[in-house]
């Protein structure tokens, strides 16, 4: 016999919106904690910005957050997807991956926590390592607790360790860019470790490719190729 299915429907409102370095949504980390050097910013809305919301915060040195795939909701989903770690060419269920095309667009990242900011009346939370896209609406923070989030012999399937990282190089242009940018050592440990995981599509990454292709990070357009698993940095412009 089936449950009955409630007829009630649900409704979430944003209690925060995160800043982050990525502007879009190609090469943002599939996970979080694999960008350390990606610092981001939630600004607290409405009835949660303010101190009495996070009193006590400070006391965990990580969060879960949860958030919404904003920018995937009008596409909607299906029941089996290509994750990218088995090639993007075999099915899985949607309920065996982490995509971001889901029945309700949630989407969680354990982030670390940095620190708390009043500006007037304003409460931000510092927080690193993310993985989210710049303005993406967070639903919930919870802290993360070690002795309960933590299963030291859990399996991770066919994501049971972590992906691939290729070298990457700056070119002298590039770098001569950067070098005059005032987040200049910031900047480039993020380009760094983005680029380090190759965020092309699945497919490409065993087959030659002559393509330059470009990534926002900050205010910059960062264009770079790949030859033989090296990632090279070609140019870096201001927007």
């Amino acid at each position: 016999m089936t449950a009955e299915l409630s007829s009630a429907s649900y409704s979430l409102e944003p209690i925060g919106i995160i800043h982050s370095p990525y502007k879009e949504k190609f090469a943002v980390p599939r996970q979080p904690r694999l960008v350390p050097a990606a610092t981001a910013q939630i600004e607290l809305l409405g009835e949660a910005n303010c101190p009495e919301s996070v009193r006590g915060i400070e006391q965990f040195s990580h969060l879960w957050l949860l958030f919404l795939f904003d920018q995937n909701l009008s596409a909607g989903w299906k029941p089996t997807v290509r994750p990218p770690r088995l090639g993007g060419n075999e099915r899985v269920g949607v309920f065996a991956s982490r995509s971001t095309f889901r029945p309700n667009g949630i989407g969680m990242s354990a982030v670390e926590f940095r620190g708390i900011r009043q500006e007037g009346k304003q409460t931000w939370l510092d927080v690193g390592s993310v993985d989210l896209v710049d303005g993406t609406p967070i639903i919930d923070i919870k802290p993360y607790l070690p002795y309960a989030d933590c299963i030291e012999q859990a399996s991770g399937g066919y994501a049971g360790s972590e992906p691939e990282r290729s070298a990457v190089h700056f070119c002298d242009s590039a770098r001569t860019t950067l070098a005059a940018h005032p987040q200049a050592h910031e900047i480039e440990a993020v380009i760094t470790q983005v680029l380090a995981q190759d965020p092309r599509p699945a497919y490409k990454k065993d087959q030659p490719d002559n393509k330059e292709y470009a990534v926002n990070l900050f205010d910059l357009n960062v264009k770079f190729s790949v030859s033989q698993s090296i990632i090279t940095v070609t140019a870096i412009e201001r927007f």
